[in-house]
Parts: C-alpha cells; sequence; structure tokens
C-alpha cells in the first residue's frame, strides 16, 4: 500500500540520505555539499525554506519530494516548485512517483495556486518519458540561469 505523509524533524537523516542518492542518480553526488545543520534548521526549523513529502510502500520509507512555494505574478496565484523528486530503484513502476507528484498537485490546488513545475535533466528521458505520462509538457521558450559562489557575493557587494 502508499502512502505518502509530511517529513519531520525526526526524518531528517532520511530526507538527507534520498538527497544523496538523488545526486548519485543524476551523477551530481560530488555536488552534494550541504551542512546538515544549516539543512536542518532550512526544513525544518522556524520559518522553513522548503517542505518535505516522503512516500511509502508498505510502511517503508522508498522516495521524496521536497519543493517550495513560488508565485506567478502573470496568474496573481503562488505555486509549487518541485525541487528534487526521488524514488527508491526497486519501487519505481510501483506508482509512488505518480503518487508524489498527485499530493503535490493536490497542494497546489488546495492553496490556490496556479501551477507544479520543476525542472530536469537534458539526458533523463527516463524522467521525461514519465513526466509526459502524467501530463506534464517541457515549458519551450525558457532556459534556467544561475548565479552562485563568488559570483553570488561579488553581485551581492562582497
Amino acid at each position: 500500500m502508499i502512502s505518502i505523509r509530511e517529513a519531520g524533524p525526526g526524518d531528517f537523516e532520511l530526507v538527507a540520505e534520498f538527497i544523496r542518492k538523488l545526486a548519485d542518480y543524476e551523477k551530481l553526488l560530488h555536488e552534494v555539499r550541504f551542512d546538515p545543520e544549516t539543512l536542518r534548521r532550512h526544513l525544518f526549523g522556524p520559518r522553513p525554506a522548503a517542505e518535505v513529502i516522503i512516500g511509502e510502500i508498505d510502511g517503508v520509507a522508498s522516495g521524496f519530494a521536497l519543493y517550495f512555494q513560488t508565485f506567478s505574478t502573470f496568474e496573481g496565484r503562488p505555486g509549487i516548485y518541485l525541487e528534487d523528486l526521488f524514488v527508491e530503484p526497486h519501487a519505481r513502476g510501483s506508482g509512488l512517483g505518480r503518487a508524489l507528484l498527485a499530493k503535490l498537485a493536490a497542494l497546489v490546488v488546495e492553496r490556490g495556486g496556479a501551477r507544479l513545475e520543476w525542472s530536469v535533466l537534458d539526458w533523463n528521458e527516463l524522467g521525461k518519458g514519465f513526466y509526459r505520462s502524467i501530463g506534464a509538457a517541457e515549458v519551450s521558450g525558457w532556459e534556467r540561469w544561475r548565479v552562485e559562489g563568488a559570483a553570488l557575493g561579488a553581485l551581492a557587494g562582497g
């Protein structure tokens, strides 16, 4: 049986492990550099920057989704950005990934939101196929941009 629940502070080690497993799958494990206490504070502290749901199969944690609120000025409503979605290899094809996304879609609707969105690595055809199967579509005409590290410090005036 599949169940979805909100993660709590006691799930921190599980969430951290899922993040590492996702990074390994994405061939980005070398980029995982979070400080555990900082991540814990941002997920479960007094002013969370993101939320997490855990997907379980027969009571065993087998996947997660980490997300945060966005806002569309064009729509005039909030949305949810899915930062991370991971399902253990043994649980793929079980419906858990779909259940996690369905829960996020329900949260968007419940919160009066306009959309659920995320990014996918260009080589991840398995993921793209799954996303198409649930009715998602690529947003054409947009590129993802980022400023970080020394460039972020310089931009901030430091």
